[in-house]
């Protein structure tokens, strides 16, 4: 059984990958049955959609801070902050823009 701060660093370490756009390493973390429940338009929930999403993704210079973090159990809670920029592709109809976004968000990652 994994403590409460093995679970905490790797999801740190899924939440790095994520933001650096890092596949392989996105492949190795997430678990064949993996389900995304925070889908993009199109996006299929599996494994290979959210891949695909993060290679496609909209937006650069993607910076994600770590807040706030918790576990318990198999669960890690993070709050995140994530700042970017919309200037690679569409999102959510919109072309790029060049605009710089921030956004705040609670993860819950089962491990």
């Amino acid at each position: 059984m994994s403590s409460a701060e093995e679970n905490k660093a790797l999801a740190r370490r899924f939440v790095e990958a994520n933001a650096n756009a890092d596949l392989d390493t996105l492949y190795e973390l997430l678990a064949p049955d993996f389900v995304d429940h925070s889908l993009e338009p199109g996006q299929e929930p599996g494994r290979e959609g959210y891949l695909r999403g993060v290679a496609e993704e909209s937006f650069s210079n993607q910076r994600t801070i770590i807040e706030d973090q918790a576990a318990d159990g198999d669960k890690v809670i993070s709050r995140l902050t994530i700042n970017r920029i919309h200037d690679r592709g569409e999102f959510v109809g919109e072309a790029p823009t060049g605009i710089q976004f921030q956004s705040t968000a609670i993860v819950i990652h089962r491990i």
